[in-house]
């Protein structure tokens, strides 16, 4: 699906505009399963104007989905809607599963909207599941990306206290974990797709520069986050998610890098 020109779509693609909403359920028809993983980055100063952002791509793009979905006949068998372990808030030394309370603050609340937005899916019957990503671990973007230069160059270190816990996975594993799902049809609902060994920031300091041969001896000041980012400091790179996968690991998914030093070899081609 893309919101691409008309030049540049193929017979593969299917066009749509969930800003308008602008989409045609016909186009699903006969299709099995709808992945839907957009929403703007979270990594960005939060202005007024960029939260709305936030919220509405997530919000309105699963919305019009599941309304399409609902219409469609037959149905399609799975939906995956993606969430974000930001769901459960700043959470301090909790270990979260799937049955852990919801948190509060922007990025909870935007999860609990953007899980409901699936809700004309749900009712009709349609299997949807939720996977509540953590940090996925790339070398060509999202946080590690931003996190290289720095530990490339000796100068990386812990954000702040470094106690708040961060749950990641390799991009590797998101992959096929989402397979995984799709294929598990007794499986509905969220499910945190993370590795099953979050860590403190510090921790992950360290393993990063380990696995780049560069020291970690720097620390970020909490109060230079907020004059940089403002809101997001304190919503998300100093806040503290410590979720496990209960859902997979109790399904029989085997993670192929279950250890951050594994997935950062990997991801990093350190191996």
């Amino acid at each position: 699906m893309t919101r691409g020109s008309a030049s540049a779509r193929t017979a593969d693609t299917i066009a749509w505009d969930p800003s308008r909403g602008v989409f045609d359920p016909a186009s699903l028809e006969g299709v099995d399963v709808v992945i839907h993983l957009g929403g703007v980055p979270v990594d960005a100063r939060w202005t007024s104007a960029y939260k709305r952002a936030i919220a509405s791509s997530r919000v309105e793009s699963t919305a019009l989905l599941a309304r399409a979905l609902a219409r469609v006949r037959p149905p399609s068998a799975t939906f995956v809607a993606a969430s974000a372990v930001g769901i459960y808030g700043d959470r301090g030394d909790e270990t979260l599963d799937e049955t852990s309370t919801l948190g509060t603050g922007f990025l909870a609340d935007v999860g609990r909207a953007w899980e409901a937005a699936a809700g004309p899916a749900r009712d009709a019957g349609i299997r949807t599941i939720h996977p509540r990503f953590g940090i996925v671990l790339a070398r060509q973007g999202g946080a590690l990306a931003k996190m290289l230069p720095p530990f490339e160059l000796g100068a990386g270190g812990k954000i702040g206290s470094g106690t708040q816990w961060q749950s990641w996975i390799a991009r590797h594993d998101v992959v096929r974990a989402i397979e995984f799902l799709i294929d598990s049809e007794s499986i509905a609902g969220p499910v945190n797709v993370t590795a099953p060994a979050p860590v403190s920031n510090a921790d992950f300091a360290r393993t990063l520069a380990h696995v780049l041969r560069r020291p970690a001896l720097a620390t970020i000041p909490a109060f230079a986050l907020r004059l940089v980012y403002g809101e997001l400091a304190d919503a998300a790179l100093l806040a503290s998610q410590r979720a496990v996968p209960a859902v997979l690991e109790r399904a029989g998914f085997v993670f192929a890098y279950p250890t951050l030093d594994a997935a950062l070899r990997h991801e990093l081609g350190r191996g």
